[in-house]
């Protein structure tokens, strides 16, 4: 999923309305919107479905129009314009160049551009990240939003960048700090903060 940040400073209409929904439901949006052209974003803790519908509102709230990837056949004639209108950027499946190749690409060839990628990759229980989010921003030079779902306080948003350093260990600790306290809604589901690549002691 990829979203484009609004440049209007005031609030919008689709804004006010999530905002209210959100409050209704007794949560309560933090942070703002980076004044960044382009970063990944990830989405963490990832542990419920009703992740998605809240955290879309969160997004909404603070300001983000939403577009999303898919595959390039989908976005041949006569629908391929419709698309691209609609938010689509392309993705080529069939090409020997990998997902991360290609988002690195994507971010080049976009004068604003946000990737949003839940770095468990599934609600269900995992024992560690996927790494495609860290090569994504190394290999495009942009940083790492943290974005969060936190059921224990009925809050959510963004917290500050996080500027890659190479170092993953020391890159992750950063995470970890961040992360720290934010409850998932099945909290016995979420994932360590670490790669699979880890050399742990």
């Amino acid at each position: 999923m990829i979203a484009v940040p609004r440049k209007r400073r005031y609030r919008t209409l689709k804004q006010k309305l999530s905002r209210f929904i959100l409050s209704m439901a007794g949560w309560k949006v933090v942070g703002s919107k980076p004044d960044l052209p382009k970063y990944v974003m990830i989405g963490y803790p990832h542990t419920s479905n009703w992740d998605f519908p809240i955290g879309l509102l969160i997004m909404t709230a603070l300001g983000f129009e939403l577009h999303w990837i898919g595959k390039s056949s989908l976005f041949r004639w006569p629908m391929g314009w419709l698309l691209r209108k609609l938010g689509g950027v392309p993705i080529n499946r069939s090409t020997s160049q990998n997902f991360v190749e290609q988002a690195v690409t994507a971010f080049r060839e976009h004068e604003k551009m946000t990737l949003v990628i839940a770095p468990e990759g599934t609600r269900s229980k995992v024992e560690f990240w996927r790494s495609g989010f860290y090569y994504i921003a190394w290999g495009a030079v942009v940083p790492v939003i943290p974005g969060f779902v936190d059921y224990s306080k009925k809050t959510g948003g963004t917290g500050p960048a996080i500027f890659l350093t190479g170092n993953i260990e020391h890159d992750l600790q950063q995470f970890r700090e961040f992360y720290k306290g934010k409850i998932g809604k099945y909290p016995e589901k979420t994932g360590e903060i670490r790669f699979k690549q880890e050399v742990r002691s």
